[in-house]
């Protein structure tokens, strides 16, 4: 165990994104029954039907899990808040706008928080404030990333170096040997997304997961950027189609329309994949199957062994004495 996954009383360092219409209660209680922490993606959702998540979560599961709510993108983030503290769930994530309102409140009532950052000073005042737990996320991840569009490689260690409560890395996690990579960078876990949509318990549509399996190294790509919401998003006609009307002033709001929460549905839940969008981050090249979760963390946690013992073996071969 480390500082990471004592404070959020898991086994495994491994944290489940906060994907709306994906990280919901037959994937998150995968991740949490595998060691990690599993997630309920608040996403658009209103508190209600977030509360029935919760719940049906509750009877898959008994170990910790979290909530995210992404504060800007849902009009009922306060209400989420309450709802977590009524319905006693454990660790709390808050993403896409600022933390500091909801922490106190939270902390009063015991809850672990995560607080989803894209730069230093994000993370400097997140602690400040209060937060458990950072996530250095970086633009190599899935959806709606920040416009400072930094590299995970570039923004974790900035992100370690300015604070001192642990941080998970986000961002082109898939395997053992980018697992390896951010843990040398100073991270204690990693929060996985695209990985997890290639499972056997992701409740999307196989068209999605054979799509991120098929993809590539030229998987993603960025649109949003004109309305400063850049979004990465898995290449595809619809995703093209999206990068056309971007670059026409005079289809701003049909952008707008096809970006909505029902396009996203019909593409990740329906595999409509020519009539709606969906969010891949870069670690999909990486990906070749869709194993169950369990398979997915043992095997990143395994490959990440190797691969720093072998990147010590390297390291020893060499030496300054003679230099």
């Amino acid at each position: 165990m480390n500082d990471l996954t004592k404070r959020l009383g898991i086994q495994l360092p491994f944290i489940q994104g906060g994907m709306g219409n994906i990280s919901e209660p037959i994937l998150a209680a995968a991740v949490s029954n595998a060691g990690g922490l599993g997630t309920i993606g608040a996403g658009t959702r209103s508190a209600a039907e977030v509360k029935t998540l919760i719940r049906e979560l509750k009877t898959r599961t008994d170990k910790p899990f979290a909530l995210n709510i992404p504060i800007s993108v849902n009009e009922e983030a306060r209400a989420l808040a309450q709802l977590a503290v009524e319905e006693h769930v454990p660790v709390v994530s808050l993403s896409a706008g600022n933390p500091a309102p909801f922490l106190q409140k939270l902390k009063e009532h015991k809850k672990a928080v995560i607080v989803v950052v894209s730069s230093a000073r994000q993370a400097v005042k997140a602690e400040a404030a209060g937060a458990d737990v950072l996530v250095a996320e970086g633009t190599e991840a899935a959806g709606i990333n920040a416009s400072q569009e930094l590299t995970t490689l570039t923004l974790l260690p900035l992100v370690c170096r300015a604070v001192s409560i642990p941080a998970a890395a986000a961002g082109g996690v898939s395997d053992g040997a980018s697992f390896a990579a951010v843990l040398s960078l100073g991270a204690q876990g990693a929060q996985l997304g695209t990985r997890l949509i290639a499972t056997e318990e992701a409740q999307v549509h196989q068209h999605y997961k054979d799509a991120l399996i098929q993809s590539g190294e030229q998987a993603t790509i960025v649109v949003g950027r004109r309305y400063g919401r850049v979004r990465r998003l898995l290449d595809t006609p619809y995703a093209r189609m999206l990068e056309r009307l971007e670059s026409e002033e005079e289809n701003d709001a049909r952008y707008m329309e096809k970006t909505d929460e029902e396009s996203h549905i019909r593409g990740a839940v329906h595999g409509r994949l020519d009539a709606g969008h969906t969010n891949a981050g870069q670690a999909a090249a990486g990906i070749t199957d869709h194993p169950p979760v369990r398979v997915v963390l043992e095997n990143i946690l395994h490959g990440a062994e190797a691969q720093l013992l072998q990147a010590s073996r390297s390291l020893s071969s060499f030496s300054t004495e003679q230099l």
